[in-house]
């Protein structure tokens, strides 16, 4: 820049990019401009840090008196605003570096980058050292008059319309230690002459802030930035508070989490679970992280904070590290924010894991609004156990349906013989206790986790494994793992001879054979079943292929994709398969034997949920009803004389 002196006047042209800059501000960016409030009152709580740090030194500070304090004033009839701090002030060689500094730094990038974005991103001003310059997307004239906190320093005022030029002049003699600066706000920008639109862009950007910012003779900023205190100087109903007031909520939180960090970088935390979950209810979804930097605020909601199954979490997260205004583009590859979130996210999933210890009445609570929010982090493979111990399901061992169990109980309970975690998926707990995949399970006692929400067809395979143990669907599983666990039924066989009638193996294969004849390839394969014990059969899935539950959600997400024909199993000690083999063994090509094969699959599919043809499972069972109507309305044959 270049410098004309007058007997009063210094004044300094502005270099070509700085001017284009100016220009940009003035007349391109309107949708977020109310953030030059927040730009001067950082500027503001800056300077009054730095000279409540010269006095903590003990180095002699002008105006020593003074309150550290921001005031805005406001004239609504002339038109203009005023920012004033009682701050470090400025030299007037500080006075033409720092602004000047602050004008150049970086302008052209800024610039360019500016040009190059689709919409006005006010994010970008600061990141380049222009923030000051955002005052004139709503000044058309701006003074700045400073007095410097060295005890013989004089008073200086700057003045610029921001068109290429600015000018300094020698202050008033009884200025005092601080800056002001003065707006001469444009017609289209007189709101910021009112109180209420300036009280609330203070409540916006800069509540926090640790000076006390008064409008007039009103402080503004009276809630405190509880987060930077210890935790033992906050009591509970300060929490609460301060949560109502950053979520937005009228009930108290759940629980919450306080805490700082120094390594691998400094900052803190305040993270809050709410009762109720919004999204839920139909909200949309949350993501309540404010993000500041230095106390102020840059994004109320910041999604790179905590990943997407954390989004139930409302609360306050702050670094010092970071820069002021960093664009939500930077912060999602900014390595100090990708180490703030691995550390957050370890420390809340723990913070959960106490919690469900110390309160589970709470924590059912918890799991009951926002476990299956939770449940999409079976992905995240950094904190993966840590997530799964947090999963809670109803077993197969549970009182009833309101019980749930962890992963780490189930597998603390599993039989010593035991290699997988068994689940199986189903409308209710009703469903899931009658169904015959279930037969052999109760028999040997072993536990199998109730999935009654479809998520879990998803969560529970994507975990593969939990503690080592494998993670299988209950009717997918090798039953011969199960073969060293012995039932009740076969303790008692081994102490006495077991009555129940038995038909040979062989005879059995080939009556599954013809059953295979028949249906079709309405099934894949039919064989003798080694799970069930009370019921005639079941279809099964293939271990190579989805579960049932799995196929079913597949099936209705795309109406075109067909299901694979199941395994139907047939119980060879059971009655009904007996009678079968009789009727197989005197003809194997008897109609009855036909009507009973198709009147089983109808059974095991409405049991299954895979009914895909209802017309042909009725006229199945009908016939299957009429013929055993006429059996017992057939006259007796009459005695032969």
């Amino acid at each position: 820049m270049t410098e004309t002196k007058s007997k009063q006047t210094n004044r300094f042209e502005f270099q070509a990019e700085v001017s284009q800059l100016l220009d940009i501000l003035t007349h391109s960016l309107y949708s977020h401009r109310d953030v030059f409030v927040r730009e001067l009152i950082s500027n503001a709580a800056d300077a009054l840090d730095k000279v409540r740090f010269m006095e903590v030194k003990g180095e002699p500070i002008r105006d020593a008196e003074l309150d550290y304090q921001i005031k805005i004033t406001l004239d609504k009839d002339k038109k203009w605003m005023e920012i004033s701090d009682t701050g470090i002030g400025m030299t007037k060689e500080e006075l033409i570096d720092n602004i000047g500094t602050i004008a150049r730094s970086g302008t052209s990038q800024f610039v360019k980058q500016l040009k190059e974005s689709k919409s006005e991103d006010i994010n970008l001003i600061g990141r380049f050292g222009v923030g000051f310059y955002s005052v004139f997307m709503a000044g058309e004239k701006v003074e700045i008059t400073t007095r410097s906190a060295q005890p013989e320093s004089t008073a200086y005022v700057w003045t610029s319309d921001g068109k290429g030029s600015f000018e300094i002049v020698d202050g008033p003699d009884d200025a005092k230690r601080g800056t002001s600066i003065k707006i001469f706000l444009r017609e289209d920008a007189t709101e910021f002459a009112e109180e209420f639109r300036v009280k609330n862009t203070i409540e916006t950007y800069s509540n926090f802030v640790p000076f006390p910012i008064y409008v007039g003779d009103e402080q503004v900023n009276k809630i405190s930035a509880i987060w930077r205190e210890p935790k033992s100087n906050i009591k509970d109903d300060q929490y609460n508070e301060f949560y109502k007031f950053i979520a937005k909520q009228p009930d108290d939180a759940l629980t919450w989490l306080h805490f700082s960090a120094d390594v691998p970088l400094q900052f803190n935390a305040l993270l809050f679970v709410p009762k109720t979950n919004m999204e839920l209810m139909g909200f949309g979804k949350e993501e309540g992280i404010h993000l500041f930097v230095k106390r102020v605020l840059v994004d109320s909601h910041a999604k790179e904070v905590l990943p997407n199954y954390l989004r139930f979490i409302h609360g306050v997260v702050e670094s010092d590290d970071l820069p002021l205004n960093i664009s939500r583009e930077t912060l999602q590859e900014n390595p100090y924010l990708i180490k703030i979130r691995n550390t957050i996210v370890g420390k809340f999933l723990t913070h959960l894991q106490e919690f469900g210890e110390s309160n589970p009445e709470g924590y059912q609570t918890f799991w009951k609004e926002h476990g299956r929010i939770l449940k999409e982090g079976y992905g995240d493979y950094t904190h993966k156990d840590k997530v799964a111990e947090l999963f809670r399901f109803n077993s197969s061992k549970c009182v009833d349906d309101k019980e749930f169990i962890s992963l780490t109980t189930y597998v603390d309970r599993m039989h010593e013989k035991q290699e997988e975690i068994l689940f199986l998926s189903g409308p209710n707990r009703d469903a899931l206790d009658n169904h015959p995949a279930m037969e052999i399970f109760k028999s040997k006692n072993i536990e199998v986790l109730y999935c009654y929400d479809p998520v879990d067809e998803f969560v529970l395979p994507g975990l593969f494994t939990f503690k080592d143990k494998k993670i299988i669907s209950a009717d997918q599983t090798d039953l011969s793992k199960l073969k060293d666990i012995t039932s009740a039924k076969e303790q008692k066989t081994d102490s006495k001879t077991d009555e129940t009638p038995k038909a040979d193996d062989k005879d059995l294969d080939k009556l599954a054979r013809r059953i295979k004849d028949i249906l079709g390839n309405k099934v894949e394969s039919v064989k003798l079943s080694e799970r069930l014990v009370d019921s005639p059969a079941v279809l099964v899935g293939t271990d190579k292929g989805m579960s049932s539950q799995m196929e079913k959600i597949m099936h209705l997400m795309n109406k075109e994709m067909q299901i694979a024909p199941k395994v139907m199993e047939i119980n060879k000690s059971h009655p009904m398969i007996l009678n079968m083999l009789s009727m197989y063994q005197k003809d194997a090509l008897d109609p009855m034997l036909t009507k009973m094969a198709n009147g089983l699959f109808a059974t095991v599919q409405l049991l299954d949920g895979s009914l895909d043809d209802p017309y042909t499972t009725v006229s199945s069972i009908q016939a299957i009803l009429s013929d055993a109507a006429q059996l017992y309305v057939k006259p007796e044959m009459p005695e032969s004389k």
